[in-house]
């Protein structure tokens, strides 16, 4: 995720993404005293480097402890998810909190990703609220670059439990858009949702799509970045098998749905259907659906 997100942001928006980050920090609190960091139930919280955060002022100690999270979790987690309270207030939503949130979300470890966005929603004083919902929905209506960031808030906000169903009519309405930009964003959005009815519009994105660049991060967004649990990108997989056989898809198309089937599975069986059949055949379980795609899903 990082390489596409950031990439993205650096080659479009580098000047007027970051006039926007530095005027939409949030305010801190205006008491001198910073909350103390609240320890960890971890006996291991003793660690030195802990230690040392302890003694930081809370903007430090976010991005202390979420670097920290990217390479010893089980160190770091506990002290995040402990301290995001007291955080609340003190913390700025800045570039280089910023890049550490992309860099978690690019982790293996789907509580490290949780603690990033955690983390992101707190400096940018966004509770698990409705009220934070509309907040977003004015910042995406608006006409800045803000909107976009605000357009994948939205689908963390929504992975949190904050009206999914809000966010994901949202995100379907952006993902019809002429504006390649909040296409984009729309399936950024999707893929931060993180929810089961997710799967199927990004799967409909990854083979109608005009654009190349959406339909990647389609099938980016289903195979590895975003929030979707393992067992939910497996869903995919029974839809991906039957897309094999659309003759509609370009050549390109059908590579990413190998490309996005080695991704999730972990198999490398080539551009071969009946390898991947018999692959599926022999690790799906009886629980797992096999439903095509609705093709109308982006032009309804």
């Amino acid at each position: 995720m990082l390489s596409g997100v950031a990439g993205f942001l650096v080659g479009r928006y580098k000047g007027d993404l970051a006039n926007w980050l530095h005027s939409t920090r949030v305010e801190a609190a205006s008491s001198n005293q910073a909350p103390a960091l609240v320890p960890a139930s971890n006996p291991r919280s003793n660690d030195n480097d802990v230690e040392e955060i302890s003694r930081l002022a809370p903007q430090q100690q976010a991005e202390r402890l979420l670097e920290l999270a990217i390479r010893r979790p089980d160190l770091s987690l506990d002290l995040i998810h402990r301290n995001l309270t007291a955080w609340r207030g003190h913390l700025e939503d800045t570039e280089h909190l910023f890049q550490l949130v992309l860099a978690a979300l690019d982790s293996n470890d789907p509580r490290v990703r949780v603690a990033a966005v955690e983390i992101d929603l707190a400096a940018n004083n966004l509770i698990k609220s409705p009220q934070s919902v509309a907040k977003l929905l004015r910042q995406i209506q608006g006409d800045g670059d803000g909107r976009f960031l605000a357009i994948w808030r939205l689908g963390a906000l929504g992975n949190r439990g904050v009206e999914p169903a809000t966010v994901l009519a949202t995100l379907l309405r952006y993902a019809h858009a002429r504006d390649q930009q909040m296409r984009f964003w729309a399936v950024e959005g999707l893929a931060m949702l993180g929810t089961n009815e997710a799967i199927d519009p990004l799967l409909t994105i990854l083979t109608h799509d005009p654009a190349r660049q959406i339909r990647e991060r389609a099938a980016r967004g289903l195979s590895q970045s975003g929030l979707l649990t393992g067992e939910q990108r497996l869903i995919a997989v029974p839809q991906l098998l039957n897309l094999l056989d659309d003759d509609s898809l370009d050549a390109g198309t059908i590579n990413l749905v190998y490309t996005t089937l080695e991704a999730i599975t972990g198999a490398s069986l080539g551009k071969n259907p009946a390898a991947w059949r018999e692959w599926w055949a022999h690790h799906d379980t009886p629980e797992k659906p096999h439903r095509r795609i609705p093709k109308n899903l982006l032009t309804a």
